[in-house]
C-alpha cells in the first residue's frame, strides 16, 4: 500500500473523503484494515456491501451454507444465478465486481473455538452476522480474550438489535448468560423475517466497524439499540457488566484453553 491514494481511489471515496473528519490517511487505514464477517445472509449482506463499497481491505467472510431461493428475500449480495453456490462464493463475486480494492477471505466452515482462533489473529473487528447462539457465544468468548471490538447484530419478525462489545466494558454474556431454552428462543431455525430489517441492523453493524476502525464519531459501546420496523422505534438502553460473568468478570476466563461449554453454552469451570 503507498503512502498516498492515486486518483483512482481519490474519485471513488470521494464523498466520504469530503467529510471534514475523513483524510486520505484515514481511507488508507480503511485499505489496510481487515474486518472478520461471520455469517452472509440478511445481516451479512448489508455489512459486506457497505464495508466494501468504503474500501476496507480485507474482509474475511465465514460461512458453511448454500444459497437457496428463500435467501434472495433478504440476503441481498446473493443472485438467482447464484442459487446452490456456497455463500462466501456468492458474497465475493459481489464485492470483487464492486471494488477491485477488496480482498476477500473465503472461509466456507463451521464456527468452531479452532477456527475462530485462528482467524481472529489479525481481525480488527469482528461482525456478529450469525443466526445461531452457539456460534455467537463463540465469537463472543474469543473476541473478548483477543481484544477485539466484537458488532453484535440479532434480527426476529419485525424487530432488530445492535451493540458493539469492546474489551473493558460488558459483553454478550452479560446480556445472555447461556443458550435459552428453544421454546423461549429458536435458535438456527428458519423463523420469520421481514425483508428489510436485516438490511437495516446489517447497515448499522457497518457503521459501527468503520467508526471503530476511522476512530470517528460516538460507538454504540455499552448501550443496545432495539429497533422495531413496524412503528420506526428506536431505543436505546445501558448495559452493565456483570460481575459474575465468566468471561469478562473479575474471575473470569484467562485463555482460550479454559473454553469448555455445557450444552447451554455456559462455560465449565
Amino acid at each position: 500500500m503507498g503512502d498516498s491514494l492515486d486518483s483512482r481511489q481519490r474519485e471513488q471515496y470521494s464523498r466520504q473523503l469530503m467529510i471534514d473528519s475523513i483524510g486520505e490517511s484515514d481511507q488508507q487505514q480503511l485499505l489496510s484494515s481487515r474486518v472478520l464477517v461471520v455469517g452472509a445472509g440478511g445481516l451479512g449482506s448489508a455489512a459486506i456491501q457497505y464495508l466494501a463499497a468504503a474500501g476496507v481491505g480485507t474482509i474475511a467472510i465465514v460461512d458453511d451454507g448454500h444459497v437457496t431461493r428463500s435467501n434472495l428475500q433478504r440476503q441481498i449480495v446473493h443472485t438467482l444465478d447464484d442459487i446452490g453456490e456456497p455463500k462466501v462464493d456468492s458474497a465475493a463475486r459481489f464485492v470483487e465486481a464492486r471494488n477491485s480494492d477488496v480482498t476477500v477471505e473465503r472461509h466456507a466452515t463451521r464456527m468452531t473455538v479452532d477456527v475462530a482462533e485462528s482467524l481472529f489473529e489479525e481481525a480488527d473487528v469482528v461482525v456478529d452476522a450469525v443466526d445461531g447462539f452457539p456460534t455467537r457465544f463463540i465469537l463472543n468468548d474469543i473476541a473478548r480474550l483477543a481484544g477485539i471490538p466484537f458488532v453484535h447484530g440479532a434480527v426476529y419478525a419485525f424487530e432488530g438489535q445492535l451493540t458493539v462489545f469492546r474489551p473493558g466494558g460488558p459483553c454478550y454474556r452479560c446480556l445472555l448468560p447461556a443458550v435459552p431454552d428453544a421454546d423461549v428462543a429458536p435458535s438456527g431455525e428458519p423463523m420469520g423475517i421481514f425483508p428489510t430489517v436485516p438490511g437495516t441492523i446489517g447497515c448499522l453493524q457497518a457503521t459501527e466497524a468503520l467508526k471503530h476502525l476511522l476512530e470517528v464519531g460516538e460507538p454504540l459501546d455499552d448501550r443496545l439499540l432495539r429497533y422495531d420496523a413496524t412503528d420506526e422505534t428506536v431505543l436505546r438502553t445501558p448495559l452493565e457488566r456483570d460481575p459474575d460473568c465468566p468471561v469478562c468478570g473479575p474471575d473470569g476466563i484467562d485463555s482460550i484453553d479454559d473454553l469448555e461449554y455445557d450444552d447451554r453454552y455456559r462455560i465449565e469451570r
